[in-house]
């Protein structure tokens, strides 16, 4: 059974960094694809960044140029790292897996952006 397992979050204030870390419980070459979600309260969960298994990504426009997806293959593991945050930042951050066989998701981290 794959299992996700996200870390790195915490509270930062406005403009500063965090990296978010997904840990796959094998190995992320299985996957199609690996993403990062997110979603704030009262608001739909929304794509933020995805990474596929040749390194193509895609990074929604809201955090264009702030925000960067990674992966290390030999790690089993995805990154996001996160500058300039902003307030509208703040949510819980999911990792996901999507493969042939199943899509996956993590329990998520919260990330909180205030001064």
């Amino acid at each position: 059974q794959v299992q996700l397992v996200e870390s790195g979050g915490g509270l930062v204030q406005p403009g500063g960094s965090l990296r978010l870390s997904c840990a796959a419980s094998g190995s992320i070459l299985s996957f199609n694809t690996m993403g990062w979600y997110r979603q704030a309260p009262g608001k739909e969960r929304e794509l933020v960044a995805r990474i596929t298994s040749a390194g193509t990504t895609i990074t929604a426009d809201s955090v264009k140029g702030r925000f960067t997806i990674s992966r290390d293959n030999a790690q089993n593991t995805v990154y996001l790292q996160m500058n300039s945050l902003k307030s509208e930042d703040t949510a819980v951050y999911y990792c996901n897996a999507g493969a042939n066989y199943g899509n996956y998701w993590g329990r998520g981290t919260q990330v909180t952006v205030s001064s």
